[in-house]
């Protein structure tokens, strides 16, 4: 598996837990708050969610429960566990290490700095 791989599996459990610690949510609803916290700059599909999910789910970070909506159809929401938050609290703590070595790395001093360039 490439590095990058790695990178992109561990972002996305790590938005996953995030948005999941401020409310249970389904997939489509975890997609689409991606989308828009980002403000459109990382989306995904909803298909490319779900390893992620049933990873969570295997490793007991979080939890899965069925709700009723309509007549007839059934949709999963996601809960995050204590395991969960304290998983969450690590990996957070090691993504922002990473990020700002890398920052560092490519000579940006804070996060205005890296919007500026963006635009130039």
């Amino acid at each position: 598996m490439a590095v990058s791989d790695n990178v992109k599996r561990g972002t996305i459990e790590l938005l996953i837990l995030t948005l999941l610690d401020s409310a249970d949510m389904y997939g489509y609803e975890l997609v689409q708050e991606i989308k828009n916290r980002s403000n459109g700059l990382y989306t995904m599909q909803e298909s490319s969610l779900y390893p992620s999910l049933y990873r969570l789910l295997d490793k007991g970070f979080i939890s899965d429960r069925q709700e009723k909506v309509g007549k007839r159809r059934m949709r999963v929401y996601y809960h995050i566990e204590d395991v969960g938050k304290a998983y969450l609290a690590e990996i957070r703590k090691e993504y922002l290490s990473l990020s700002r070595g890398v920052l560092s790395i490519l000579n940006i001093n804070s996060l205005e700095e890296m919007v500026d360039e963006e635009h130039e």
